[in-house]
């Protein structure tokens, strides 16, 4: 959001767009994405907002057509995971197959990028980014107003995540709103954790290039400390990441807008990615394992 770097990696699930043209006027959606129980609708506003953004940045015409919009697929909609993201990305591509417009990914990305702002204001762009062009990536928001800084980068060895969803919905723009509020009262105290946070992820970089998964779950403990020093991480986003440390993972952090949403943790081999799952499990918590790299 402050045009710090990021790396965001796209995940093996999708959110599946498709768009039929009916007689009339206007659109209706059918959802039936999987989702963490009242995340649709605490989200539902923002969702509707999101689809006319798009909509309107692609100039199509619903006046003297009517639209049938279904999202389906199995990324599971929760806060932290870039569902929002997934659905203006997949409805952007499935407009662009309806009305053969012959958009590149950099056109689905900005009509993505559109609806984005529905949920979250001036979003940072990182998610639909990662939704559209996949892989792991090194974001910069350039917040001047000019072309984001996109590096795809490689990592010469997969590593095991365990994702954990604390089954809160949180409002991503009440958030955003909350961490202004407090840097503006304590601009030196953000700048210094600002700085660090520079660091951390520049070495995060160099080791995911090296396939350092050790020192990549350090720095990501780090980073969870200095989430937590800006407000935006929650008490049960702690709790995961202490359970997911006691039982093997190397790093852990909680990920996406924070106070609740999810926590991932990044884990050495199988063996313990199920260690980790099943212990998260018997805190009452719904997890799934994935890789990334």
């Amino acid at each position: 959001m402050y045009g710090l770097p990021a790396i965001v990696s796209a995940l093996g699930s999708v959110t599946i767009a498709e768009v039929k043209v009916l007689e009339g006027s206007g659109w209706v959606v059918d959802d039936q994405r999987l989702a963490t129980p009242g995340y649709k609708k605490k989200k539902y506003d923002e969702a509707m907002k999101s689809i006319q953004n798009v909509l309107d940045c692609l100039k199509i015409n619903t006046e003297d057509q009517k639209l049938n919009i279904s999202f389906g697929g199995d990324l599971f909609a929760a806060s932290g995971v870039g569902a929002s993201a997934a659905q203006c990305t997949s409805l952007s591509r499935a407009l662009n197959e309806t009305f053969n417009l012959d958009l590149n990914d950099e056109k689905i990305n900005q009509a993505a990028y559109e609806g984005e702002k529905a949920y979250h204001g001036t979003p940072s762009g990182i998610d639909n980014t990662a939704s559209t062009y996949g892989g792991l990536i090194w974001f910069v928001k350039n917040i001047s107003g000019g072309k984001n800084t996109m590096d795809l980068l490689q990592t010469p060895k997969k590593m095991p995540l365990v994702i954990t969803n604390s089954g809160i919905t949180a409002s991503t723009t009440e958030v955003v709103a909350d961490v202004r509020r407090i840097k503006e009262e304590n601009p030196k105290k953000f700048e210094k954790i600002f700085d660090e946070y520079k660091i951390l992820a520049m070495e995060a970089k160099e080791a995911l290039k090296k396939g350092d998964i050790n020192t990549v779950g350090n720095l990501m403990n780090q980073n969870h400390k200095l989430l937590q020093m800006i407000t935006v991480s929650g008490e049960v986003n702690d709790k995961l990441v202490e359970v997911s440390i006691e039982n093997g993972a190397i790093g852990a952090k909680m990920t996406g807008t924070g106070r609740g949403g999810l926590v991932i943790a990044l884990v050495k081999n199988k063996e313990i990615q199920e260690n980790v799952t099943q212990a998260v499990k018997k805190e009452g918590f719904d997890a799934w394992k994935t890789m990334i790299g």
